[in-house]
């Protein structure tokens, strides 16, 4: 039996090849990362409700919420010891991950899916890729300044204590907004327009903001609600931050749900999406 000569692979013309690594480099992504942070900072609703919603609320409730200076739960020894001003900020921070997951991150993805610039990129030197890796780095931004100028608002002008376990709030941090933006690209994934990723955004959105304690409090609610709340991506990063704010025991269940999250989330995005 004589074996079927092999037909080598012919290798891509010198210009198709200085064309494609051109298109891969550093520097062009840096130059796509920021045409599209213009095209974000463009967008007043998305600008305000990225970067700015989550300072002005934790101000505006400090100013003129009665509830403010109280003990953020008189009944418990912990909670007792703070005012409830500063057992909401870990909640804002969570509505700050939720706004950029749910809403900032999987729209504009979708968006041009549905006007096929997606498609035509295909046909380009530039590696759709690009504009995904371009997406998360805006957001992630996005999200940064957005928590860090809540912070600072909060402590300057409200005098919110400081957490009591930076390091855990830190990784609680990390692996929300990790867990959160992998749902936003499982919405990014398969949303065909516009209209489909800020339907599905906005439902997860607001369902999570009631497990993250935004309309209430976690600590106040009923017990199966913060058990739910606990595997979810938004309300195990509210419980794992208000847990290092308030300096209770060391979040590991909600760390490892949003690792968890976040190890299943990313990898089914990439197999199931959608450039056209």
């Amino acid at each position: 039996m004589t074996a079927a000569p092999l037909t080598p692979t012919p290798a891509p013309a010198p210009a198709a090849r200085t064309a494609a690594t051109t298109a891969t480099s550093a520097r062009v992504l840096a130059h796509v990362t920021r045409t599209e942070a213009r095209l974000f900072l463009r967008e007043p609703s998305a600008a305000f409700f990225g970067l700015a919603f989550p300072a002005v609320l934790l101000v505006v409730l400090g100013l003129f919420m009665p509830w403010a200076d109280q003990p953020f739960d008189d009944k418990d020894p912990v909670l007792s010891q703070i005012t409830a001003i500063t057992g909401y900020t870990p909640i804002v921070l969570a509505l700050a991950i939720a706004t950029v997951g749910f809403s900032t991150f999987p729209t504009p993805i979708a968006t041009y899916r549905g006007n096929g610039v997606l498609r035509r990129l295909a046909t380009t030197p530039l590696p759709s890729s690009r504009v995904l890796a371009a997406q998360v780095l805006v957001n992630v931004a996005t999200l940064v300044v957005a928590s860090v100028l809540a912070v600072v608002l909060g402590v300057v002008v409200l005098d919110i204590s400081l957490p009591a376990d930076p390091l855990a709030l830190v990784l609680g941090f990390v692996l929300g907004a990790t867990s959160t933006m992998a749902v936003g690209c499982l919405i990014a994934a398969r949303a065909p327009n516009t209209s489909s990723a800020n339907g599905v955004g906005m439902l997860l959105y607001f369902v999570s903001l009631f497990f993250a304690g935004v309309w209430m409090p976690l600590p106040l609610m009923p017990e199966i609600v913060q058990t739910i709340s606990q595997y979810t991506p938004v309300g195990a990063a509210s419980q794992a931050m208000g847990a290092a704010w308030y300096g209770q025991p060391f979040p590991a269940t909600e760390l490892l749900v949003m690792a968890a999250w976040t190890l299943v989330g990313v990898p089914v995005a990439a197999r199931i999406f959608r450039w056209s």
